[in-house]
This record gives structure tokens, sequence and C-alpha cells, in this order.
């Protein structure tokens, strides 16, 4: 019997550990579930006969090595920068580790000792990171298998990858058009740093405090089939991260352009954007007496003083904010003398209270995922567009479309490794054809299914 320990029960753990717990019984597998929450472990094992819940503490080495030495195999769904300490235990004890983050400088280190002993440590193979590698290089290599000769060869000019979790259209039912289907911290603090890409040949940098005025309409066929009935939904994308690092990784070294990011609804980057602008998404200082404060006194804290002009009379000055952007934090209690109750906190974890307060999933709620690939290129003279659509719906406020497209691509993951169908060595992510084939064809039972849509463009659209 197989031993397979899944690190994390928390809200995208649904799927993988149901995926596990299916499969065990055909494949001989034991499944445990540990969190510093027992009783969420718990709650996802939901008493299997071939599952076992236990308390983890990453903070304690000795058990962390004692869970490494009994496990075939470990997932981890910890915070991203807990990764690595366990991954280095993992491969100190000889066993492989698999993780939907990205893989970072402490974790690259592992390569040559997990290649070495023969471990398998895959990372960024969840949704974003993840299905987005699996379905570009399943597209991208489908358009280089033109390339039988010098004179058919397509040249691949521009590359756009956009993933975004939202509501779907019936249970949108706030200003904002958002919801927390993900880790609130992780939201709140998204785009901090400097996103970098490439447009026309020339390259981009922006800043955090410029991040969301990059914003730019995202539409597909496949996205205007989610709700047809209202003609004012839509969608917009603003750069993620570094997406320079990616021309190697796809094997695009020389495209003009490329940029990997973000979907939201049609206007959320504008009002977001005031939050930063004011710094209200700083986490690197504390508020004095913050539990003593209304968040109408939190919020005027980050203008200059006046004595006549209200907090509403200041947005609409300073940011023209229309009636509309004033419904959003009206929505949200910016207006009201509510008490924040929260001490010493920094500006991010007062938004982040708040916003739980507001963006938390009711239980029938259904979230929405929705990824698009728009690549360009031009073959035996011709201008041609490819783009690839992926909609998924959730079930409700726990069996979620998030917790599905994190979650499954994992356990696929895991059972081709546990199976040997996997022979890939040290630090990995997801972009040979022996990993996408297979997870890409599997997920498509689970209504993970992308849409292509190919047409004609002009040639001086090649490189927008």
């Amino acid at each position: 019997m197989k031993n397979v320990v899944v690190l994390g029960a928390g809200r995208s753990s649904y799927a993988l550990i149901d995926y596990l717990l299916e499969h065990s019984n055909e494949n001989n597998w034991h499944i445990e579930v540990g969190d510093l929450d027992i009783s969420l472990a718990k709650q996802k094992i939901n008493g299997h006969s071939n599952a076992t819940a236990f308390q983890f503490d990453v903070s304690d080495l000795d058990d962390c090595r004692k869970i490494a030495k009994r496990a075939d195999l470990v997932i981890s769904l910890l915070p991203a920068f807990l990764h690595a300490p366990v991954a280095e235990v993992c491969v100190q004890e000889s066993t492989s580790i698999f993780t939907a983050s990205y893989v970072s400088p402490q974790m690259e280190k592992l390569d040559g000792e997990a290649k070495q002993k023969g471990l398998l440590l895959l990372n960024e193979i969840g949704l974003d990171p993840g299905i987005d590698h699996l379905s570009a290089m399943q597209v991208l290599d489908k358009i280089r298998q033109h390339n039988r000769s010098e004179n058919e060869k397509a040249e691949i000019t521009a590359f756009r990858s956009f993933t975004g979790g939202l509501l779907a259209p019936e249970s949108d039912n706030n200003p904002w058009n958002y919801k927390f289907t993900w880790n609130p911290r992780n939201v709140v603090l998204a785009g901090q740093g400097t996103a970098k890409f490439i447009q026309n040949h020339q390259y981009k940098y922006a800043p955090y405090h410029r991040l969301f005025s990059y914003c730019e309409p995202i539409e597909s066929e496949e996205f205007a089939q989610v709700n047809k009935e209202d003609e004012n939904y839509k969608f917009e994308g603003y750069p993620n991260r570094d997406s320079l690092k990616y021309r190697s990784v796809y094997n695009l070294d020389s495209i003009p352009t490329l940029l990997r990011g973000t979907i939201r609804r049609k206007g959320f980057c504008k009002s977001w954007d005031t939050f930063i602008q004011l710094g209200m998404t700083d986490d690197s200082y504390k508020i004095e007496n913050s539990d003593t404060l209304t968040y109408r006194q939190f919020a005027n804290m980050f203008f200059k003083y006046d004595a006549f002009l209200s907090l509403e009379e200041k947005l609409k000055e300073i940011y023209n904010f229309s009636d509309e952007e004033l419904k959003k934090w009206e929505y949200l209690g910016f207006f009201e003398d509510k008490k924040i109750t929260l001490p010493n906190a920094s500006p991010a974890q007062i938004l982040q209270h708040l916003l739980e307060e507001k963006w938390t999933l009711d239980p029938q709620d259904k979230d929405m995922i929705l990824m698009q690939h728009r690549i360009k290129y031009k073959y035996q003279n011709k201008a041609k567009e490819l783009t690839s659509s992926l909609v998924v719906f959730g079930d409700d406020s726990e069996h979620t479309a998030m917790a599905k497209t994190v979650g499954l691509p994992l356990a696929i993951a895991a059972k081709l490794y546990l199976t040997g169908n996997l022979k890939l060595k040290g630090v990995q992510i997801p972009i040979h054809k022996e990993i996408y084939e297979p997870i890409l064809k599997e997920l498509e039972q689970h209504g993970v299914v992308f849409k292509e849509e190919i047409k004609e463009i002009e040639e001086s659209e090649l490189y927008s």
C-alpha cells in the first residue's frame, strides 16, 4: 500500500482529497490529511476507510521528518512560503513532493539533490499556475506542428494568457462583482512588486502603484456566452508578476509580445486602484489604536485634513468618484461609524478584515473560473489568431470551481506519479507532453474543457 500525505485541508483541498479517496481502492492507497485544525482534516476525509486525519504543525520539524519518512508522496497545500522548508525535509528523506505554487529560489536549490535521488518536485500544478501551463503548451505545440520545413514554419508573434476566479452570474450580487474564492490575503496584496512583460518588442515594467491602470478588455465567443442577457457583462485583465521568465519556459525566447495576467469584471481595476493609491493595501506598518477606529475614520486617515469636506466629498473631488463608485464604498461600509475591533493592525489587514465580512461566499453562491490564451502567429503568409477559452462553474460555496481547478491537476499528477507514468526528476513545472496530455484529457471528464477559435487577422495586428 502506498501512503499519500496531504498537508493542508483548506478551501482548495476538497477536489484533490475527494479524487484521491475515490481512486484509493483500485490503486491501494492510504491517504493522510494533516492540518493545524484537525477538525478540517476530519471533515475532508469524511470517515473514509482509506484515510486518516492528523494534526500538523509545520513548525515541528521532527514531525515533518516523520511524515516524509512514511510517505510515498507529499502534496503540500500549505501557504506558498512554507513549501520550501517542507520540501527540504522531503528531499533529505528521499520523498517526492508536489505543490500548486510558483517555484521559489529556495525550491530551485533542491533540484540537484532531487535528481541525484531520483525524486520529483513538481510545482505550479494547480490552476494559475498549472492548468494555464498545461493548456498553453498544448496549444503552442499544436501550432509548432506546422513546422515541417523552413518554408512552412509557423512564426508565433504574440502570446497573451489571462485567468480569473470570479462569481457565477447568478451569484454576482454586489456592486464589486467579486467575492473571495481564494486566500483573501493574497487578493488584498495582489500585484505588489513590479509586473514585467513585453509588447511589440518593447519591454514594459508596471510598478505596483500603476499596475491597475494597465487593464485591458478580455473578450471571446466563449466568455460572451456566460451571461448573454446583460450587454454590460464584460471582463478586463491586468498584468500578473513576471511574464518575461516564461519566454524560455514556453520556448518563446524571441517572441515580440508576451503577457500573463488576471481577469476581473469590468470596472474592478479602477475601483481597486483607489485603495492602492490611498495606501490601504500597505502591510508594512501597524496603525496605533486601530481597534478604536471606525471604518470611516480609517479611510479618512489617508486624506489631508479638511474641516469641511466629508469622506464622500473627498472621494468625489480628488478621485472623481461617480455615484456608482461611491456605492461600492458604501456597500463595504466605509461610510458607517462601525468599529474595526482589530488591534495593532496594518492597513492591509484592516481592509482584508472588512472585505472578509462583505466578500465571503454565501452557502448557495457559485463561483466561476475563466481562462484564456490568445496566440497570434504567421503561417503560409497568413496572419492568424488562435483563442483558447475555458469556463468552469462551481457547485456551491464549498465545492467551488476554484477548488476543482486547483485540486484536480494536482490529484491527477499524483496518480500518474504513483502509478509509474510520470518519469520526470528534479524540480519541474507541467510543461512537458507526458504531463499535459494525460491531465488535460482527464480534466475534460470533469468539465474542464477548452474551446478554440481560429481567425485570420491583419498583418499589422500580429505584434499587438
